[in-house]
């Protein structure tokens, strides 16, 4: 019989973690008992899993008791309050949040991308921010290829990516602008129905956003070179959920959109959706409720004399790969599972 593991599920009731359980059950992940776990105010509640009610606990230091694996989605502040209390009790910490991803000894993982890195951990293992996960699981296996020296990104971010209330008030605004009613913005700082926003996360004195300046730490620490040069503007755009990204590629070797596009049809986790005469193009609607990044719009950069620039337009789903399906796999690999990247319906 195989072994089976705790796991904890802290931060449950919100748009990931509720993800994080279904693809538990939908991958057959290994479970012998799930705790899961948030706020007091949510305590009590009741959530399915594998067609049993399982009672939602308030989170405490005790919560970690005989767990193996905890997966976070709750935000830095609690990861960071629990993280203690985590590895005391001998389980592993796989954390949603950004609290961690830059820390030396803390490994930041994309399966697709650098599978090997769970191996370093001391207890804490962290998932990359989604916009950079789903730019780097298309990316990386051109820059095993080619060698990736330069990246500008621009960013269409779904609402899902502030979280379920971020997805409410997308759905509440349009409504009122439909029925000309006044709205008031809560979960954004500016009105996003109809609308969008150059704005994700904190602004900085160079003037980026830590959203842009993540995928840059990001993607330099899990490709394992700080030469790689990043800029990127990042965008809330009012989709509900699956973000989508224009990206400008500049390689050491010459590369062609036939060569791009033979590369990313063999790699694990991305479909490629490239034949613009018949309209077929990643969209954030076809990658809604999937595993795989989509890529097309392959194309050489006409902005250069040399063919070693390329654009590229993705998506992918934010709360699945860009969060919980990427932190299963993680789990996965930390249990000895090969990570299949098959959809599981």
């Amino acid at each position: 019989m195989s072994k089976e593991y705790c796991v904890a599920v802290a931060g449950c009731t919100g748009a990931v973690g509720v993800e994080m359980i279904n693809t538990l059950e939908k991958r057959n992940f290994p479970v012998s008992k799930i705790k899961l776990l948030a706020s007091a105010r949510s305590a009590g509640k009741t959530a399915t899993f594998r067609g049993e009610k399982v009672v939602i606990e308030e989170m405490t230091d005790a919560s970690f008791k005989g767990v193996d694996i905890a997966l976070f989605s709750a935000g830095g502040d609690v990861s960071k309050q629990f993280r203690k209390a985590v590895t005391d009790a001998g389980a592993v910490m796989i954390d949603n949040s950004s609290a961690f991803r830059l820390e030396a000894d803390v490994p930041l993982v994309v399966p697709e991308v650098n599978p090997e890195d769970v191996a370093k951990h001391n207890g804490v293992i962290a998932n990359p921010n989604c916009s950079t996960i789903i730019m780097l699981v298309a990316v990386a296996p051109l820059h095993r290829a080619k060698k990736l020296r330069r990246l500008v990104a621009s960013t269409y971010q779904a609402t899902s990516g502030a979280g379920a209330k971020g997805m409410q008030e997308l759905l509440l605004q349009t409504r009122q602008l439909l029925d000309d009613q006044p709205i008031e913005p809560r979960a954004f700082v500016h009105r996003i129905g109809f609308n969008l926003i150059p704005h994700i996360d904190a602004f900085q004195p160079n003037g980026y956003t830590k959203e842009e300046l993540k995928m840059l730490n990001e993607t330099r620490k899990m490709l394992h070179d700080d030469s790689i040069r990043v800029s990127c503007t990042c965008v809330r755009v009012p989709v509900l959920r699956a973000h989508s990204e224009a990206l400008n590629l500049e390689f050491e070797n010459e590369i062609t959109p036939d060569e791009a596009r033979a590369i990313l049809a063999a790699a694990p986790g991305v479909t490629v959706v490239d034949d613009p005469a018949k309209f077929l193009y990643p969209m954030p609607v076809d990658a809604t409720n999937k595993y795989d990044v989509l890529a097309g719009r392959i194309r050489q950069d006409i902005s250069r004399d040399d063919k070693r620039g390329l654009d590229i337009f993705v998506a992918g789903d934010q709360v699945l790969k860009g969060a919980a399906l990427n932190a299963v796999q993680i789990a996965e690999i930390l249990v000895g599972r090969k990570v299949d990247n098959a959809q599981f319906d």
